[in-house]
């Protein structure tokens, strides 16, 4: 296994470098009893993430008093590597006027449309990330010789 094949460790600083690099995650929470993932527009801010949304089950979820997880990736076509960092700590509302003064001027930008008038603030405990080079599609799609195939439904 050469150097490039091998799994990078991210430092904490290399993690929020990247985080910075896109805007688009999935935020991870308990519902009820259940742990549920929703994706999220976000924007780092001063050693934390910030959301925008409305009332619902993933609201209710990030802040129910239980830990939650961010999670994002990107890819570097140029050198055939990818990443993937991980965010987990707890969620608040901001709600403090000069907070949410600041967090106005982030770029949160929803996909979605509708009331998006909660903003909510992921202060991590945790930042971990790696990086790894892609294997070409091929690796995984080739069986070896006299290996049946099922039939395609």
């Amino acid at each position: 296994m050469g150097a490039t094949d091998e799994t990078e460790q991210l430092s904490a600083d290399t993690c929020w470098a990247l985080l910075r690099t896109t805007t688009v995650g999935r935020l991870a929470v308990i519902v009820g009893d259940h742990p549920d993932i929703f994706p999220i527009n976000y924007a780092v801010d001063r050693g934390t993430a910030v959301f925008r949304t409305g009332e619902g089950s993933k609201v209710a979820g990030a802040l129910s008093g239980t830990a939650v997880a961010l999670e994002a990736d990107g890819h570097d076509p140029e050198t055939g590597r990818a990443w993937s960092v991980v965010l987990k700590g707890r969620a608040r509302t901001i709600t403090e006027v000069n907070d949410l003064m600041d967090t106005v001027d982030l770029p949160l930008f929803p996909w979605q449309g509708g009331r998006k008038d909660r903003f909510v603030r992921i202060t991590p405990g945790e930042v971990t990330g790696r990086r790894f080079a892609v294997v070409d599609p091929g690796q995984w799609t080739t069986l070896p010789a006299g290996t049946p195939r099922r039939p395609v439904e």
